[in-house]
């Protein structure tokens, strides 16, 4: 008769994406995870698979645990506030994360995208999502006369998109918020 789970395998993932995120894959040891989690290695296999298995669960999770900024670009009316307040939303949470966890997915795509294939996709991936949603934004500014009808709305949204990432990095490693502010304020100005 096989045994019934004595641990919620959700809340137990939660904790392994909290960990991974703060702490990486490569230093995160089975052991860290045995601790952090509060449950078995074997227990830990029979649920979520090896330590890869359950970093890709875990970035999985991070992506669904993330607001939807598709609400905030859609929303009817104009489209250029929508998208500064997503671009400093990112400014704000890098500067107020007193862990300095950064960005799961940047910390995935410097950490491991190189040499994983499969981490190198869902980061792109990631990111042809966010690039996607912001290039549909800037093309409806563009259309409502918010933009200037010379303006490429694609290149504008990998640039917004760049600037995003960059801030998740920068935000990871200096205590100044003012260098993110200053860098949103001037990245923002060729939208107007």
């Amino acid at each position: 008769m096989a045994r019934t789970k004595e641990f919620d395998p959700d809340a137990v993932l939660r904790r392994a994406m909290e960990l991974f995120w703060q702490k990486g894959y490569e230093a995160t040891s089975m052991a860290d995870l045995v601790e952090h989690l509060g449950i078995g290695r074997a227990s830990i296999y029979a649920t979520f698979g090896g330590k890869r298995e359950l970093y890709l669960k875990a970035y999985d999770r991070y992506l669904e645990s993330r607001p939807d900024f598709i609400e905030l670009l859609s929303q009817p009316g104009p489209v250029l506030p929508a998208v500064r307040t997503l671009v400093e939303g990112y400014a704000e949470e890098a500067a107020h994360d007193e862990l300095r966890r950064g960005c799961f997915v940047v910390n995935t795509a410097v950490e491991l995208a190189p040499h994983d294939k499969t981490l190198a996709r869902r980061v792109e991936a990631n990111w042809d999502f966010i690039e996607t949603a912001l290039t549909s934004a800037l093309a409806r500014a563009r259309a409502q006369g918010e933009l200037a009808a010379d303006r490429d709305p694609r290149a504008l949204a990998r640039f917004l998109l760049t600037l995003m990432q960059g801030i998740r990095v920068i935000g990871k490693s200096s205590d100044d918020p003012a260098r993110l502010r200053d860098a949103v304020e001037q990245a923002l100005s060729v939208l107007s």
